[in-house]
């Protein structure tokens, strides 16, 4: 149980990073503060879905 929580914890953090990393690249390139946020979104639910997707995937080859 803790294992499947700390995994949780890690991908939420690694989904925050790369939210971060594409709001900052955003905002370097000279985008808005709004849309900058808004790409900075994108990027933490296409990491949280990506991770989901993997987990799936990984959960039917395992069972």
């Amino acid at each position: 149980m803790a294992t499947v929580l700390l995994t949780a914890a890690l991908v939420v953090v690694v989904a925050f990073l790369a939210a971060a990393a594409a709001g900052v690249l955003a905002r370097l390139d000279g985008a808005t503060y709004p849309a900058a946020l808004v790409r900075a979104g994108a990027a933490f639910a296409a990491a949280l879905s990506l991770a989901a997707v993997f987990g799936s995937v990984l959960a039917q080859f395992l069972s």
